[in-house]
């Protein structure tokens, strides 16, 4: 690599940037101090250990917390790569141990096909077998389930701290042999009651996910760390395999997952952690943010490098919010007094020019959101360079918003409430699941009466609709009664008789759909066969922002849908309706995840925990009064034993420490203007006291009452501002797949509809075979290559014969344990193809066994630059052949065309011999589908002249993409189209 590249690294980086980048071997710890780089620090330092050409791209791990921040680490590595590269292990740290137990869940006694609870799932689980929990204290008379989602979070963080069922156990039969707490005998056998109870339950819901092939998030890291111990060749082929380990937002790792990474970095111990512990803020999840402290008592010889040069916020801001987080050290000065100049520096603004921070008091809440709302307006009318996006409320609950979002809406300002939780209460999601009961209970008034004032029975009259509740109540019939006699009533529109009967078919029809197939297929014949998919792709194809939020909306419940099925073998709607109902009950309003660049120019009003790791020129920080923040502490229902905990507890009052880290990163989200506000009057029968932060802050004395004059202003609709238009602009993706390439030159609104505004897409059979065929070869192949791994010689160093280690019964075995059975026609369609794929697999085996392949690569993940452009994709298989060649081979679970290949049947394997000159040293020998049903290769090597082609028509695609040209383009190929039910121009 030209230096010239490498130095393109270092362009805007300070010294203390550049010396974390470039740091050599052995661990390093980088304190980055809010708004310092440090996300800018862990990715050039990847991108300058691959460019450099210490490691390969595939031998770094990079984890941190959330997809989110996983995908964005990786997109800015991509921008910085030149040339081709295997897929970045950059992941989340469950994400990456189940990447690992999926590779090796036989190695440790898991199922292959293990399956992945949530928390409602877990609660779900525990409900249903509740009488095998022999509970008397978790199990009150008045409420049995009162208990349920504590012993949920409970087990979570005893996973968190890496403690057992058996450790459990073992401690609470210990406990009654401690005699020194000052307890009486009474109590201290209460308390080992108590504890051996919940003890027990740990050990009966651990058992029940064994026994249904489950696994919980804690497990994902917890399995993975008994792999490592159980089976030290494993680990040391992961130990070899990474030679350098990057760590960000570390203050937030728990006790197992720094576990984990000592485990994985002992032998070379290139551990590079970033973080700040003065952001630690989700303790509530086990994240032990001393474990800054604990990794320079493991590492007593690590590099310290500090980041205090702040790109973000003006000094004083800077300023304020340091003086105030220094009151946590104050409290737990005893125990990191050797330590406090690692953890309180100061930091430095780098650009100039004063911050306003100002303190707004208002006499109610209303009008302090009237109040916020002034301020914004004076501000965009004062700054001409703000835009919308540079304005940030801050709650510190959700239910703290609405009234937020309620002057906004009044002033007319283009707002987004950024929620993390509430798709269960959105329309959409709402009439979905108010079909969904009436399927299981036509008796469900409620439920019908929001389907007939749904969107799709909009021609249903409001007179009509009051004639027929009239009626209902009157004859004390239920509202599907009513509607079934509608016909016998008088004054009811010929109109409204047509829907009314159209919606009494759609739900008989469904209702017997739903006897017979999942959850999933109900779901996605009600969108489409009352025209709701369609209504809502037509909206949607308008870019208007509130319709676009429908389809984002309608994914995130697929989502939900999949994973529902993914975790039961009952897939019925039945089943289904009781884990929402479980969800409801246990505080479960449905998570959500929101894409911030992709929605349109908008004041943003979230929570601070959804808004770490951002910035806004402008940040309100609300509702600061006493007990609303910092809020009242709440324990734990059920507290792990001091005892089994291996974290350093801290000293004082944890609650308020975490509360102001939680106010520290919301003041130092502001880069130009900071503002708190409160007010007297919550609805409560007493005034409101100021926070204690207030106080802390400066900005009220001591003694000083809160009083406000009430505004005299009035906020007025669409005070005095322009009409935003709410048009999402449509970013590009930043990689590019042969999916995506085929779908736009077929189609450009094929490719809008399925890659930009992501429209459901109905299930299809033949896509679950494929999947079942692809991870049975996988896990095949697999089990092969590990095999020959452990038994590359015998005793005596001489090299074995090649021979397959794995035999048919074993990919049997695999095929039954992978099977995916979703979107067949039925039972017997199932099992025929269940059938077909044990005939593919014989004879696919038969072939493999006289003709041993050398695989070198299994389902890889592909990065390469075309100009500035990445294409992504994945390759089945990599085989080494004679001379030190490789074959590229892709299967396909349907027949070949015919004998000959045409110039668009090559494509996709032309890409990946794109891919393949620039990731291999080895020279490509030859391309390969493997027609699985036919048990047939069909292989070639593309010409120069057909790679230029293909490029030439690669960048064509891809700049009309990017110009957001998706005009329709009708032919023959609508009738293979997911989207033709719901595309308007389709040509069938």
């Amino acid at each position: 690599m030209a230096n010239q590249e490498l130095d393109k690294l270092f362009d805007d980086l300070n010294p203390e940037q550049k010396e974390a980048v470039t740091y050599g071997t052995g661990p390093l710890l980088v304190i980055a101090g809010a708004g310092t780089g440090k996300t800018t620090v862990i990715t050039r330092r990847l991108a300058w250990l691959i460019l450099s050409g210490k490691v390969k791209s595939d031998e770094i791990l990079a984890l941190t917390f959330t997809d989110k921040a996983a995908e964005e680490m990786e997109e800015r590595v991509d921008k910085l790569m030149p040339f081709g590269y295997l897929d970045f292990w950059i992941s989340t740290f469950h994400s990456f141990c189940q990447r690992i137990l999926k590779n090796h869940a036989l190695d440790i006694g898991l199922p292959l096909n293990f399956k992945l609870l949530n928390q409602t799932q877990q609660a779900f689980l525990i409900r249903q077998n509740f009488n095998r929990f022999d509970l008397d204290y978790y199990k009150p008379l008045g409420n049995p389930n009162k208990f349920i989602q504590s012993m949920v979070k409970h087990f979570s963080r005893a996973k968190d701290e890496l403690i057992s069922p058996e450790n459990y156990l073992q401690y609470a039969e210990e406990i009654k042999l401690n005699k020194d707490s000052g307890l009486s005998d009474e109590l201290i056998d209460q308390e080992t009651s108590r504890l051996k109870e919940i003890a027990g339950a740990y050990q009966t819901y651990q058992q029940l996910l064994l026994e249904n092939n489950y696994l919980d998030f804690g497990d994902l890291i917890n399995y993975t760390i008994k792999l490592f111990r159980q089976r030290p060749n494993i680990l040391e082929k992961y130990r070899q395999q990474f030679k350098y380990i990057l760590v960000d937002e570390f203050q937030d790792t728990n006790w197992a997952q720094y576990e984990l990474l000592k485990l994985l970095a002992e032998s070379k111990k290139n551990l590079t952690v970033v973080g700040d512990d003065k952001q630690a803020i989700y303790r509530w999840r086990g994240a032990a943010y001393n474990n800054v402290l604990q990794f320079k008592k493991d590492y007593a010889k690590c590099k310290d490098i500090f980041l205090i040069n702040n790109y973000r916020s003006r000094q004083e801001i800077l300023d304020l919010a340091y003086q105030f987080i220094q009151l946590n050290y104050f409290e737990e000065q005893e125990k990191i007094s050797e330590l406090t100049p690692l953890l309180s520096r100061p930091i430095k603004a780098t650009r100039p020019g004063q911050a306003l921070i100002e303190h707004l008091h208002a006499s109610t809440q209303e009008e302090e959101a009237r109040k916020v709302v002034e301020k914004i307006i004076e501000l965009k009318k004062i700054d001409s360079e703000a835009s919308w996006n540079d304005f940030a409320i801050l709650v510190r609950a959700n239910d703290q918003a609405e009234i937020f979002c309620q002057a906004l809406r009044w002033a007319d300002l283009p707002h987004q409430f950024l929620a993390s939780t509430g798709l269960y209460a959105k329309p959409i999601i709402l009439d979905i699941l108010a079909y969904l009961k009436l399927l299981d209970d036509y008796h469900e008034s409620p439920a019908l009466y929001r389907i007939l004032t749904s969107p799709i029975f909009a021609k249903i009259k409001n007179d009509d609709l009051v004639n027929l509740t009239y009626w209902a109540n009157r004859k004390n019939w239920s509202l599907y009664e009513t509607l079934t006699k509608a016909s016998m009533l008088t004054d009811i529109s010929a109109e409204s008789l047509n829907e009314i009967n159209k919606l009494l078919g759609l739900i008989q029809k469904h209702t017997q759909l739903a006897r017979q197939q999942s959850v999933g297929k109900v779901v996605y014949g009600f969108l489409e066969e009352t025209g709701y998919l369609g209504l809502l792709t037509k909206q949607a194809e308008e870019n208007q922002a509130a319709n676009l939020e429908n389809v984002t909306y309608l994914n995130q419940f697929f989502k939900k849908i999949e994973e529902f099925e993914a975790a039961n073998a009952d897939k019925s709607v039945k089943n289904f309706n009781q884990v929402i109902e479980i969800a409801l009950e246990v505080g479960d309003e449905g998570g959500m995840s929101r894409d911030l660049e992709s929605g349109p120019e908008a004041i943003k009003v979230m929570t601070i925990h959804g808004a770490k790791g951002l910035e806004f020129k402008y940040v309100f920080v609300v509702n600061l009064v006493d007990r609303r923040f910092p809020t009242i502490e709440r324990s734990e229902s059920i507290e792990l034993p001091d005892a089994l905990i291996k974290e350093i507890i801290p000293q004082g009052d944890i609650h308020l420490q975490e509360e102001r880290r939680l106010f520290y990163v919301a003041m130092t989200r502001a880069k130009d203007g900071l503002f708190f506000t409160s007010a007297e009057d919550y609805g409560g029968l007493r005034k409101k006291k100021f926070s204690r932060f207030l106080y802390e802050l400066g900005l009220v004395r001591k003694g000083e009452e809160a009083v406000s004059p009430k505004s005299e202003k009035i906020i007025r609709r669409g005070f005095g501002q322009e009409k935003i238009p709410s048009t999402i602009v449509i970013s590009p993706p930043t990689k590019f797949s042969f999916s995506q390439i085929r779908a736009f030159e077929t189609c450009p609104l094929q490719y809008k509809f399925g890659f930009i505004l992501r429209i459901p897409r109905r299930g299809n059979f033949t896509f679950s075979f494929g999947q079942t065929i692809h991870q049975t070869l996988f896990n095949f192949f697999q089990q092969i290559l590990e095999r020959q791994k452990i038994s590359q010689s015998d005793l005596f160093g001489e090299k074995r014969e090649s021979e397959l280690s794995v035999s048919l019964d074993e990919l049997l075995k695999f095929y039954e344990k992978c099977w995916i059975d979703d979107w067949y026609q039925s039972k017997e369609h199932q099992e025929k193809y269940k059938e077909k794929g044990r005939e593919i697999l014989k004879n696919f085996y038969q072939e493999i066994k006289a003709n041993p392949p050398n695989s070198r690569y299994l389902e890889l993940d592909f990065n390469f630059k075309l100009e500035k452009d990445t294409i992504k994709g994945k390759i089945d298989r990599v085989d080494l052949v004679e001379n030190n060649q490789i074959e590229i081979i892709d299967y396909k679970t349907g027949r070949a065309k015919g004998e000959n290949l045409s110039s668009e049947d090559k494509e996709q394997l032309l890409i990946y011999q794109l891919a393949g000159q620039a990731l291999f040293r080895e020279k490509i020998k030859q391309l390969t589908y493997y027609y699985l049903d036919e048990n047939r290769k069909v292989s070639f090597l593309g010409s120069e002249a057909e790679i230029d082609q293909l490029k030439n028509k690669i960048q064509r695609i891809i700049g009309e993409i990017k110009r957001g040209e998706f005009s329709p383009r009708p032919s023959r190929m609508c009738q293979f189209c997911d989207f033709k039910d719901v595309c308007e121009y389709r040509q069938l």
